[in-house]
């Protein structure tokens, strides 16, 4: 196939990239040139920001995979220009787009959420997934049966600059006594970037339209933990803390503590629980969460930097010492 590829320069755009270079497809990359992706195939590029520059897209494609659209407007602007430049729109979207996250194991029958104000742009914690959802809709109405839309839920391994799952590889390496967020059966769900990528290709090649779950299997944060330190051959010295005493010393889910949504949250029980059975019945195969732990720890090392989320060392002992002391008392 000859696929366009909106974006396509950042986390799982360049992964993306590679899956569909290794079956022998031909790329063209939209996009702003602002970041250069580490070791990518040789590709067609076009550089443009596409809310003004989609004029330069005056060729045709199979399919186009929009990376990186966030709200309806401007990507109502690349699905009417390409409307009948391009066979088949994948648009990667999010588990987010559900408009009713308290349901666990929800499928794709959920219903989108749908915004208060259909004409804000401003992208936030209570806007970011109905605007996701609106840009389904455009997608839906230009495309029809042709509109291909992936809901991702945590997308985690190499690439990822928030460092959201990453921490943990990270603290399991560095050793010593590691908070845990109790119980250990709290369920979490991820998804390797290079799956989801792979497996988004396949969707194309069997030109498979509709929405679809693009989430990992659902496993206890015990688990996730677990199968990290498998990765990277270590056995963790984990300390399991009640969630009402991380809520007391302002420990916050997603941020402090990654992949992580205690069950007090019934608002988002989903998040983290979305039924993958149709993702698995179009081709998805997920690898070992070892591997990724593996992969994921050697690409931050490469970063040179620090890490955007997760507790600080300092943090995390003071946190301990608390929690020692609770436990004495």
């Amino acid at each position: 196939m000859n696929i366009l590829i909106i974006g396509g320069t950042r986390f799982i755009g360049p992964h993306i990239v590679r899956a569909a270079a290794v079956r022998g497809h031909e790329i063209t990359l939209f996009h702003r040139g602002q970041s250069v992706a580490e070791d990518l195939p040789e590709v067609r590029r076009c550089l443009g920001d596409r809310e003004v520059d989609l004029d330069r897209l005056d060729g045709e494609w199979d399919a186009v995979i929009d990376t990186c659209g966030y709200v309806p407007r401007v990507v109502g602007l690349s699905a009417d220009h390409l409307r009948d430049r391009v066979g088949r729109y994948l648009f990667v979207s999010s588990i987010s787009a559900v408009g009713d996250l308290t349901v666990v194991g929800h499928d794709e029958s959920a219903a989108p959420g749908v915004l208060t104000d259909p004409t804000v742009e401003t992208i936030d914690g209570d806007t970011y997934g109905p605007l996701k959802a609106a840009c389904e809709a455009v997608v839906q109405e230009a495309f029809g049966d042709r509109a291909t839309l992936v809901r991702p839920g945590l997308i985690v391994g190499p690439g990822d600059s928030t460092d959201r799952y990453t921490y943990w590889p990270r603290r399991i390496a560095r050793g010593g006594p590691i908070l845990a967020p109790a119980p250990a059966n709290t369920p979490t769900q991820v998804i390797d970037a290079r799956d989801l990528a792979s497996w988004m290709i396949r969707l194309l090649e069997g030109q498979q339209g509709g929405i679809f779950n693009g989430v990992g299997p659902v496993m206890g944060m015990g688990e996730l933990i677990a199968a990290t330190a498998r990765g990277l051959q270590e056995t963790p010295e984990l300390v399991w803390v009640d969630p009402d005493f991380l809520e007391s010393q302002e420990v916050t889910a997603w941020a402090d503590l990654p992949c992580w949504i205690p069950a007090t949250n019934e608002q988002h029980s989903g998040m983290l629980t979305a039924s993958n059975a149709k993702a698995l019945e179009t081709g998805l195969r997920t690898r070992p969460l070892q591997d990724t732990a593996k992969d994921a720890l050697a690409w931050f090392g490469r970063q040179n930097r620090d890490a955007h989320t997760g507790l600080s060392a300092e943090r995390e002992a003071s946190v301990l010492a608390e929690w020692y002391e609770s436990r004495a008392r």
